[in-house]
């Protein structure tokens, strides 16, 4: 799989490390996944954005290994926090995860989730 990063010179830069577009040439096995929440196995939700988005990675990660697939198969990511003030929060917990800017990403301030303890959620999509 060759993935090449678009970032046009013409429009502004990303905000982030992250790319405007991902051009990924190959037919391959493609994963969609859906939005992940800040909850553990046993249904415990932390207080702080961080440990959620720290445990919406992990659950990433455990879907992407039952593919096969890991973190640097990863060709998109949208995230929705509840609160302007987690953006840095989710961006730098992304980052123990990924680096490089091989991706296309999207951030999103909602209003809330289906439970009102959830801060933060992940959705990925991903290419192997």
């Amino acid at each position: 799989m060759t993935r090449r990063p678009i970032n046009p010179s013409a429009i502004r830069a990303p905000f982030a490390n992250y790319s405007h577009g991902l051009v990924v040439e190959s037919p391959r096995r493609m994963l969609f996944a859906s939005g992940q929440l800040g909850i553990s196995p046993d249904d415990a939700v932390p207080e702080d954005a961080e440990a959620q988005a720290i445990l919406c990675f992990e659950n990433i990660r455990a879907i992407l290994a039952e593919a096969g697939m890991n973190f640097s198969h990863v060709v998109r990511f949208t995230g929705f926090v509840t609160d302007r003030a987690y953006f840095p929060v989710y961006g730098a917990v992304r980052s123990r995860y990924v680096s490089g800017n091989a991706y296309a990403s999207t951030l999103v301030i909602v209003s809330g989730f289906t439970r009102p303890e959830f801060k933060v959620e992940v959705e990925v999509t991903a290419v192997a």
